[in-house]
Parts: structure tokens; sequence; C-alpha cells
């Protein structure tokens, strides 16, 4: 389109939404709805994930964008006189970790991904100015490695303390919408972006034919639930914990949060102790439940002196914990020092080798160097994110499993078993896996 703002033009905007909410953090923002037009949208629409599943109307990305300037048109005519509709969601399942439990996801429609997309790019400008140090979710240039690298450094530096668990029952599923709305209130009031949002909670959920309107949640896989629900959260849990609950502790205490993943790090048990009691009163005021057995308090002090190679243990001895698919635990550097090391957790390294299974058995037939390809991009996934220092025997463990599976896979594409180890090494050297990479690296470990 002739005369249409670039990206940069677009950055400009949000500059602008920004500047004015961190100038002023007690203002309410009235008037934002006239930045979402068709240029916006058209931004919008580049950083929407294009290879998603469709929603309810079946639109794929592909489609929507042969005829993008008038559907964008549209879009916008529509969102600004109040006769966008929002469709309801399609229901998926994803497994979880926990035995045969799984995940519901929404999958909206393309033109309603798009749209969400917008008005996160303007929640983000927004909300990015008020949210605390501490979240790590869902949030531009913050990740789940920075929290890890956080949390690492806050114990080395105490030495170790008391780690308080939080596991939220089903989160997303049960965030309180009138409460949300009111957390709204005092920051965006612009009616169209408000009426918008109100209209997908309002959607409701399709499900074998079905539609159901659920009267608390925000749909996990929605372009406009993480911002949501980070929102949610920074109220009711990280402001109140910087602003009411560290002035009354005894000693010092760092939260850290990447979307319903929290730990607390106190330096004193006392202090762990009276916050897993006042934590469930003040997360029930709001409509939220905490699991209760997953949520719990670790004794993670630095184990007591003991001659290197020892395995005498005293009752002081440390637990372990699991956070962002690490096992957390105390070892030994290679100077012989107390370190926290992390590798990768059971049942996240379980789940890994069972995907690599399904995969290789589901593509068998298919072409070796196509498959070897597929594995390739796979591992090297799987290193980038668990390629952390200290996990190199864990990383070996699924390199050499996967290489056990191809081969076993590779030996039923027909009755006649020809793939024996000497042939396959070869195989391999023809089409070699990557080796283990270290990623993240962590001094002193």
């Amino acid at each position: 389109m002739s005369g249409t703002p670039s990206p940069s033009n677009v950055s400009t905007q949000l500059h602008r939404i920004a500047t004015l909410a961190r100038e002023a953090p007690q203002r309410v923002l009235t008037a934002l709805a006239h930045h979402l037009d068709v240029a916006f949208l058209r931004e919008a629409f580049r950083r929407t994930r294009k290879d998603g599943a469709p929603g309810v109307d079946g639109q794929t990305a592909a489609a929507y964008a042969e005829t993008l300037d008038t559907n964008l048109a549209s879009l916008v005519d529509r969102l600004k006189a109040g006769t966008y509709i929002a469709p309801p969601v399609r229901r998926a399942y994803v497994p979880k970790e926990e035995g045969g439990a799984v995940r519901p996801l929404g999958i909206p429609s393309f033109e309603d991904k798009v749209l969400q997309r917008a008005i996160t790019m303007v929640l983000e400008a927004i909300y990015e100015q008020d949210f605390l140090d501490c979240s790590y979710g869902f949030r531009p240039r913050r990740s789940a490695h920075q929290m890890l690298q956080a949390l690492w450094e806050q114990v080395m530096r105490l030495r170790g303390g008391w780690i308080l668990k939080v596991d939220i029952q089903s989160y997303f599923d049960t965030i309180d919408h009138h409460h949300l709305r009111r957390m709204l209130d005092q920051r965006v009031r612009d009616g169209v972006i408000r009426r918008t949002i109100d209209k997908w909670l309002n959607a409701g959920v399709l499900e074998q034919g079905r539609v159901t309107h659920p009267d608390a949640g925000v749909p996990q896989g929605s372009g406009v639930a993480p911002i949501l629900a980070n929102v949610f959260l920074h109220v009711i849990l990280d402001a109140w914990f910087e602003q009411v609950v560290k002035p009354r502790l005894d000693g010092e205490a760092t939260l850290y949060r990447l979307a319903d993943d929290v730990v607390i790090l106190c330096a004193a048990e006392r202090d762990a102790q009276r916050l897993m009691t006042v934590l469930p009163k003040r997360l029930a005021k709001y409509g939220l439940t905490l699991h209760p057995t997953k949520t719990r308090v670790i004794r993670f002090t630095r184990p007591p002196y003991a001659p290197q190679g020892s395995r005498a243990k005293s009752p002081t001895w440390p637990g372990t914990f699991d956070l962002l698919g690490f096992t957390h635990y105390w070892g030994r550097s290679r100077r012989g020092n107390w370190v926290v090391k992390r590798k990768t957790a059971v049942k996240r390294l379980s789940r890994a080798l069972h995907r690599f299974n399904a995969w290789c058995r589901s593509h068998r037939h298919a072409p070796v160097a196509w498959q070897h390809q597929q594995l390739v991009q796979k591992l090297r996934g799987h290193y980038a994110y668990y390629g952390i220092t200290g996990n190199e025997h864990r990383l070996r463990r699924v390199r050499w499993e996967v290489i056990r599976l191809w081969r076993k896979w590779l030996n039923r594409r027909s009755q006649r078993r020809r793939m024996h180890w000497e042939r396959f090494a070869r195989l391999l050297e023809q089409y070699p896996l990557p080796r283990v990479k270290i990623v993240h690296t962590t001094v002193g470990t």
C-alpha cells in the first residue's frame, strides 16, 4: 500500500505509548484505539505465527494473506464500529508431565490471532513499564534462562536458603474475569480495546461440536492470554510481595516468576514458613488455589563440610527441586567447591525420549536423508534449551538414545533386519548427528 508506515513507524507509536505510561505510572489511558489502523495491523500480521493450526473457521494464514489489504481494512472497520464478533476458540489438548494428564489449549481463528497480536503489542508497551524484574515469562527480551541465571546467582550469594516452590492449580483456567477487569481498569480504559478483550473472554470454547462459555479463565494458546495472565499475577503476587511482604520479613527473600511458575528464595526458614501460611489466603482472595502437595518448602542450604568423595549425609543435607525443566541440586565444582548444579528433570527427559521414539516410529519409511535433517534440527533444539553447564551427562544420554531409537526403527522398515551396528556406524558417518553442545554457560560450576 502506497504511503503505508513501515514497522519502524509502528515501533515509534509503541515507544510513544510506553513513554506516556512510564512518565505517569498512575495514569489511566483512555485513548489508544486510534493506533490500531491498517498499518498497525499489518505489522501485527507480520509478527503472527503463520504455521499454527487453524481455528473454528478453518482459515489458514496463506488464505488470509491472499487478500490481506481488504481483510485488514474490514477488520479495522469492524473493530472501530463495535461490530467485530470474536469467534469461539477451538479446544485441543496436549500432554502434561504428570502421567496421562493433559493441558487444554485454545486455538483462535487466524484473524483473531492478528487482532490479539495487535492489542497485545499495545498492552505490552504499557505494562512493560509496570512489571517488575522478578517476572520473566512472555515478556520481550526476557527468557527462562535469564530467570535460571538470576536464581543461581542469588542462591550462590546467600550460600543457599529455603525454597518455597509455588504451584497454582489450573492457573490459566481459573483467572477470575471480574478481578481481571478491575486490574485492567487501573491502567487501560479505552472503550474499543476493553470491549474487544471482553468479547474474547466471553467468546466460548468449541469442543466436540458444542460451544461452552466458562465464567473464568483465559484460553492458553491465544495471543492475548499471556499478557492478561501476567497482569493478573503482577497485581496479586509480584507487587504484593515487593511492597507488602518483603518489608515484614526477617531476612532476604526474592521472588522469581515465569508465567505461573513461581519460586521464592528465603534466607531464613521462618520467613519461608510464614509465606507458606499466608500465600494460600492471598491467592484465594482472587479465586486461585495452590496445589496441596506440589507447593512446599524445601531446605536448599549449602551442604555441610565433608571430605570430597564422602557419601555420608547429615540430617541437614539439602533437598532438590525442579524448575523450568531442570532439577536443581548441590554438587562439587571442578575445584571441589559446593555449587548449585542443574540437570534435565527426569520427567522432561522421559517426555523428550518418548517424543523422539514416536517420531522415529511414525517416519521410519521416509527417506533417510530427510530423517537425518529432521533429527539434526530436533537435537539442536533440545541442546538450545537444555544445553546448560553441568548437564552434559543427560545431553549425551539423549543423543545416545536418539541414535539407538533411529537404528531400531530403521530396522523395522521391513521384516528383514539389516541395520546391524557396523552398518549403522557407516550410515552415521554419512549422516552424523550433532555433538552435545553447551549453549548456556555458568561461571563457577
